[in-house]
């Protein structure tokens, strides 16, 4: 029986990838080797999770405008959909589509206002020529297996500002994974950056990619007073030639792993304006000041451990340039909330020049590159919390929902997010699918140490795992399973997230009553 074009892109690729392997002699594991290597990982795996089209139509592109069209001709903008990228796609082939699905334009691949969309190079390789990829006010979106080189912001042609991707403006779950972004110089010969982040883009894990040829990796906040984007991973990548912003980080929490930094020229890992990001297991290679905060007085943070400084050179102390060297120490703790498997910086630079970048197969790492590999680490407890499960004792005192305001990530017809604090037994919420998040917020910062969350008579037991978070810091509550009454400490916040992210039907939430 002939196999689903989907099944035969990945056989395709899991061949590629043995073969390199092979000839290489490093540990690696084709995409079909586990389950697991499919999957996002770091932080895109939080907040709900990072799956892009899984599920849904898979349609073939080999122009801008088919990608265009397979946006706009699904039956609306979160219908879920694999497009599946060949050939070289540009200027000359890409243009505006319309429709209610969707929101294009001419000069760039838009994925603007829309969820759950997989774009993934096959067969001899997709190249985006001068051409960038935006996504704006999205959320669940893969871009896998491609190529973006040369995109400008000045001269001709120009694409999304000069930057290869770009996301900004309420964007979260993005998994960006075996990519190659490329430039050929700086500002000056009309390039920006490789891969930005601003505006409130948050959950988003960049893996096994090459960014190269570029005065400028990537950013997380466009200002020093956009601080709103948070919780992005990078591990695996390779860094080439690049002079600065690998990456430059305003405010929020990333994490970098197992990277290789080659000929970072003027700076490296930039953390700003109260930014906390740990650096670890990472080979920095020919280059200077690869972490610190510079360029400005407003200090950020790191936490450093196991990564190799090869011929790394580190400029003095000054009123705007703050290197963590010659002698990096960490000088923060980051609490990490995922499970991560760490390679030795020493098998870095081979396990990275053999996996990462478009056209490689989706090949990952084993993490069995030396037999002092640590396996799969568990999953710490973030900073103040601890994960619980539903006590059978409902808490007491004053219901501080009634009366707040209520939103969440979706919501089944008929249904209402303000059902959940009218204190009415009968009448619920239910997201759009098993999963989704309800939220009680407040107009100014109140104290909660206790939830409520009650099912419908008739589906109780229906939600199997879940979890709290602070809406204000996206800092992991409580989790557990089975809905109920749940304790964690005390915290001051302005919004409390409850997060459905199993369920053996469709949950029907009928309070979410909160408590000091």
């Amino acid at each position: 029986m002939r196999r689903p074009r989907a099944t035969r892109v990945h056989a395709a690729l899991a061949t590629m990838a043995l073969a390199a392997a092979a000839a290489t002699g490093v540990a690696l594991s084709g995409p079909e080797a586990s389950a697991a290597t499919d999957d996002a990982g770091g932080y895109a795996t939080q907040n709900g999770g990072t799956t892009g089209g899984t599920g849904g139509q898979t349609v073939r592109a080999t122009t801008g405008t088919q990608i265009h069209q397979a946006l706009c001709n699904r039956a609306d903008s979160s219908t879920p959909l694999v497009i599946e990228v060949e050939g070289t796609i540009d200027h000359g082939n890409t243009s505006k589509v319309s429709g209610d699905s969707c929101d294009t334009a001419d000069d760039r691949i838009e994925l603007k206002g829309v969820s759950n969309v997989t774009l993934i190079g096959v067969g001899s390789g997709a190249v985006f020529d001068q051409l960038g990829i935006h996504v704006r006010d999205s959320s669940n979106i893969i871009i896998r297996n491609v190529t973006v080189r040369n995109v400008k912001k000045s001269g001709s042609p120009t694409s999304n500002g000069g930057d290869a991707i770009g996301m900004e403006t309420d964007v979260h779950n993005v998994w960006v994974d075996h990519v190659t972004l490329e430039a050929s110089g700086g500002e000056d010969e009309g390039y920006d950056s490789l891969f930005d982040l601003k505006d409130n883009t948050r959950y988003v894990t960049l893996s096994y990619s090459i960014l190269r040829n570029s005065g400028r990796g990537g950013l997380v906040g466009h200002s020093d007073t956009d601080v709103s984007s948070s919780f992005v991973t990078y591990h695996h990548n390779l860094y080439e030639n690049i002079d600065s912003r690998a990456p430059l980080l305003r405010g929020g929490t990333a994490h970098t792993y197992d990277n290789y930094f080659v000929s970072l020229n003027k700076s490296g890992i930039n953390s700003r304006v109260g930014a906390h990001v740990k650096v670890e297991n990472n080979y920095f290679k020919d280059s200077k000041d690869v972490l610190g905060t510079f360029y400005t007085d407003k200090l950020g943070y790191w936490q450093v451990s196991g990564n190799i400084y090869d011929n790394v050179t580190w400029s003095a102390e000054g009123t705007e340039n703050h290197p963590a060297g010659p002698d990096p120490t960490s000088n923060t703790t980051v609490s990490i909330p995922y499970s991560y498997r760490l390679d030795p910086a020493a098998c870095v630079p081979d396990v990275v020049t053999a996996t990462a970048g478009a056209n490689k197969g989706l090949r990952v790492s084993d993490g069995s590159c030396s037999p002092q590999t640590p396996g799969p680490t568990p999953t710490p407890t973030p900073s103040g919390s601890a994960p619980t499960s539903p006590t059978p004792t409902r808490p007491s005192g004053a219901n501080l929902s009634i009366g707040a305001g209520s939103d969440g990530s979706s919501k089944a017809s008929g249904t209402s997010y303000g059902n959940v604090r009218d204190g009415d037994l009968g009448t619920y919420w239910s997201p759009a699918g098993p999963t989704g998040s309800i939220s009680i917020k407040w107009g100014s910062p109140t104290s909660v140490s206790r939830i409520d969350i009650r099912e419908t008579a008739g589906t109780v037991g229906t939600i199997t795992s879940w979890r709290v978070v602070n809406g204000d810091t996206g800092v992991v509550l409580a989790s557990g399973s089975g809905a109920g009454a749940v304790t964690f400490p005390q915290t001051s916040l302005r919004k409390i997230t409850y997060e459905i992210t199993g369920a053996s039907g469709t949950p029907q939430v009928a309070e979410f009553e909160t408590y000091a």
